[in-house]
């Protein structure tokens, strides 16, 4: 019961990494119509901020905090001067996301040397409950993610401003008709979505060992958890996050099990994954949670 426990937290915290990309992918793609391919680069830049104030001997925790900051801000400036053109054209836009995408990660390889390298926790040890020991940092992950995403939640119902943006989710047409400039909303929402990534990338490195292609797995299970959860909700792409980050390692525990160790594979433990939101999803293809929502 012991090991159940502590494998189940690690697996809690691996669906809130995947929830705080998900969240930030999920609104870019609910208000904008678009997919963002560069979303997988955006958590790999967030990563690699955290890993560059190491480098320079500056605290990791200092790098946590500015990653989401600095990926927002190049958030910004990419869609003011790229993504923006390209927004009547919804294929070209998500290629265009795909295209940067690919240009930041190759940045990054070379930055990195094409080498692997980790970053250490900024709160390492563990905290015992009873005879059970876990990583304090994981639990800080959990911490922060259910802080973030009730914060999100409060300002998308709670605010003016959140009303406007679910107001131009529902109909950007009548929106612009009532005085909301979505230009401006197209602007923050991309850097917000940017920021929650690099929030995501910064968070996690501790536990993954950072290299170029860092992002392109998350960006996979991602877009696979807004088509699960349902495209223009709030909850519907954090529960799919949810099922998706649960689904993942829990495939990967069950491997181990004494009867099924030597069918299932590492690799086919990843695909069930796949085959199994893939199943959900063509009997609901709108989504666990319908539109409208938020």
């Amino acid at each position: 019961m012991d090991e159940i426990i502590k494998i189940a937290f690690d697996i809690l915290s691996f669906s809130c990494i995947m929830v705080l990309i998900v969240s930030g992918l999920a609104i870019i793609a609910s208000l904008m119509g678009i997919f963002n391919f560069a979303h997988g680069e955006f958590v790999l830049l967030g990563a690699y901020v955290t890993f560059l104030f190491q480098a320079m001997g500056l605290p990791v925790g200092l790098g946590m905090v500015c990653a989401p900051i600095v990926v927002g801000f190049f958030g910004f400036l990419l869609e003011g001067s790229i993504i923006r053109r390209f927004y009547k054209a919804t294929i070209v836009a998500m290629l265009a996301t795909y295209a940067i995408g690919l240009i930041i990660r190759e940045i990054i390889r070379g930055a990195l040397s094409g080498r692997f390298w980790k970053v250490t926790e900024p709160i390492p040890g563990l905290f015992e409950i009873g005879d059970m020991s876990f990583s304090i940092w994981r639990g800080v992950i959990i911490i922060i993610t259910l802080v973030v995403m009730g914060a999100c939640y409060y300002f998308l119902t709670k605010t003016l401003y959140g009303l406007k943006i679910r107001g131009a989710m529902e109909n950007p047409s009548l929106a612009r008709a009532s005085g909301i400039s979505t230009t401006r909303l197209y602007s923050f929402t991309f850097a917000f979505g940017a920021a929650l990534a690099g929030l995501a990338g910064a968070l996690m490195v501790p536990l993954y060992t950072l290299f170029a292609d860092l992002g392109l797995r998350f960006l996979v299970m991602a877009f696979l958890s807004v088509m699960l959860g349902g495209v223009g909700t709030f909850e519907g792409p954090i529960l799919g996050s949810a099922l998706i980050g649960a689904m993942v390692p829990g495939f990967q525990w069950l491997r181990e099990a004494p009867l099924i160790v030597d069918v299932l594979s590492p690799i086919f433990s990843e695909v069930l994954v796949f085959i199994v939101a893939i199943i959900i999803v063509k009997f609901r293809p709108q989504g666990l949670i319908r539109r409208g929502r938020i």
